[in-house]
């Protein structure tokens, strides 16, 4: 009994284990359905897979009319480096104008599979056949909502290619409850956005100004909160109005919005925010607008204080546009219409709780002073630190360290590093000041080391691991054959892209590992090619369909063997020895 036992645990581990390895026979084509369905085209992978939202686009092919796409469902989760990704089914609604006949539509899709040995594969385009009468109405096809998984729905029989049984039901419905969660995280950040937005000093100062000219003040509690909701919902009208035209204007570029022309120009628009709320200028209406919005006299009753609403939105620009500016983006590159106007909506929610809470007890607000400025610096910080975050994956090391050396040292400032400080709260305030400073310098000094190649500090923890890899040739095949042929050794190819999260992997948890490291440096001459973008040329001299690949050449070139996807170091080791 007990030898029974021990034999039923140990297949259960194993049956673990190899739950958690990736499919060895998925393929791109064969094992993701392709469909077009209900007037959307449907894309489906199996479970242990997943699609990377930058490389999703649909378009057509040749032909006469127009064909929209979009806007892309929101992504369920994120890899390993922190791009968007689906499971499961993904819907992307097609919308036309002037089609005639059967309109071909190429599908573009990366998928990857999870888990040890995960492999991404090389963006796969494939075309659908659509009948122009299918596809709805550019003026129609607003009004349906996609859902961004569908997991209990079938994919059509009338794929363009066989879907293999096991992703007929493509996914669990463990996802809607992180969905949901997720939803009410955007709205809420929404909302704390809009009641920040509120204390900037271009609103906070003219709300009980507002307020007077609407009457809401001194009419009794009933009336003043109805005044002050109609002026809230003016507000709501305006920044709902901007959510929904960002998301359609998302629509359009989809998964451009995730690639570094779309990312380092957005970068540097949140860094002129930034400066914008440091005080280096204002952006700021044309006098003569902003007095047209003004008018004259005061707006009384229920129209005139929804109408003031409508117009606080451009007035408040100055200080709200670069927070709305940062929210704008962010929805564009979302591209969800419906989740677009309902977080501008929330925004405006959150801008208007002190209206609201001013308009109907006529309660008297805290006076502006030092610590509005330093309230909206704060937002400059986090604005600019988002700038930093939003291009990290795009930029070379030395410009990432450059770029946060900028955002500590703003940091700094903000604290008041060089400022005189007195009593308890000023003085953490300044210590906190020098440590910021204190982290720009070392961050300076690594943004130099860098760029330079040289070495002013002793390196550790993920420094130490690159420059452990540091010893790799890098895209010169011929020239690792060569060196391997004069010191009678092997040729250890790792085939990687940029966008390859198990790329990444790889390169943080085993090649830097001691005895993976022993192996390579007693047997071969290591070598990194990007056959993606840089080496183009081996990738059909090597058979490179996936990412990562890892082939063991003799010093003439012929391999030896190859491992796919992300391994963990053991498994690396055991595969370089033969074992």
């Amino acid at each position: 009994m007990r030898t029974l036992k021990i034999l039923l645990w140990s297949l259960c581990l194993a049956a673990a284990a190899w739950a958690q390895r990736a499919d060895p026979t998925f393929d791109p084509v064969g094992s993701v359905a392709l469909a077009f369905q209900k007037g959307a085209v449907v894309v489906t992978v199996p479970e242990g897979a997943h699609l990377k939202a930058a490389f999703m686009e649909v378009a057509k092919k040749g032909g006469a009319g127009t064909l929209k796409a979009g806007p892309l469902p929101a992504t369920t989760a994120k890899d390993e480096i922190g791009d968007g990704i689906w499971h499961g089914t993904v819907r992307i609604p097609l919308r036309g104008e002037g089609l005639t006949g059967t309109v071909k539509v190429e599908v573009t899709y990366q998928p990857c599979t999870e888990g040890e040995g995960g492999v991404c594969f090389p963006p796969t385009t494939r075309t659908l056949d659509v009948k122009a009468a299918e596809i709805p109405a550019l003026s129609l096809a607003a009004d349906v909502k996609h859902p961004a998984a569908s997991p209990a729905e079938n994919p059509p029989q009338a794929a363009v290619s066989p879907v293999p049984p096991q992703i007929q039901a493509p996914a669990a419905p463990a996802s809607e409850p992180a969905s949901r969660s997720g939803l009410l995280v955007s709205l809420l950040v929404a909302f704390l956005a809009g009641m920040a937005a509120s204390l900037t000093p271009c609103v906070y100062p003219m709300i009980p100004i507002t307020m007077a000219i609407v009457g809401a003040k001194g009419g009794g509690k009933s009336r003043g909160f109805a005044l002050s909701l109609a002026l809230v919902l003016g507000m709501a009208a305006t920044y709902t109005t901007l959510g929904v035209l960002a998301a359609k204007s998302g629509a359009a570029f989809g998964a451009f919005a995730q690639k570094p022309a779309f990312l380092v120009p957005v970068s540097l628009l949140f860094a002129a925010f930034a400066l914008s709320l440091f005080g280096a200028f204002e952006i700021a209406l044309p006098p003569a607008l902003a007095m047209k919005l003004q008018g004259s006299g005061g707006r009384k009753g229920f129209g005139g204080a929804f109408v003031m609403g409508l117009v606080l939105g451009p007035l408040s620009a100055p200080c709200v546009g670069p927070v709305i500016g940062a929210v704008l983006v962010r929805i564009a590159q979302q591209g969800d219409v419906f989740l677009g106007g309902l977080q501008l909506f929330v925004f405006a929610l959150g801008m208007g709780v002190l209206f609201l809470t001013v308009g109907t007890f006529s309660a008297a607000l805290p006076k502006s002073g030092d610590w509005l400025t330093r309230f909206k610096q704060g937002m400059g910080l986090v604005v600019l630190g988002f700038a930093a975050w939003n291009v990290r994956l795009v930029v070379p090391d030395w410009a990432n360290f450059g770029m946060w050396t900028a955002v500590t040292l703003a940091g700094a400032a903000v604290f008041g590093a060089f400022e005189a400080a007195s009593g308890l709260v000023g003085q953490l305030r300044k210590g906190i000041a020098l440590l910021s400073l204190a982290l720009a310098m070392l961050l300076g000094v690594r943004a130099t080391e860098t760029f330079l190649k040289v070495e002013l500090l002793p390196k550790g923890g993920a420094a130490a691991a690159k420059e452990d890899h540091a010893g790799w040739l890098e895209q010169d095949f011929d020239g690792a054959l060569a060196k391997a042929k004069a010191e009678k050794k092997l040729v250890l190819v790792d085939i990687y892209a940029d966008w390859c999260a198990q790329c990444k992997e790889l390169d943080e948890k085993t090649w830097p590992d001691a005895g993976v490291k022993q192996w390579i440096a007693q047997n071969a001459v290591a070598i990194r090619i990007d056959t993606d973008a840089r080496r183009k040329d081996l990738a059909g001299k090597l058979q490179i369909r996936s990412y990562p690949t890892v082939l063991l050449l003799d010093a003439e070139g012929r391999e030896l063997r190859r491992i796919l996807g992300f391994q963990k170091p053991e498994t690396m080791k055991a595969w370089l020895e033969g074992r």
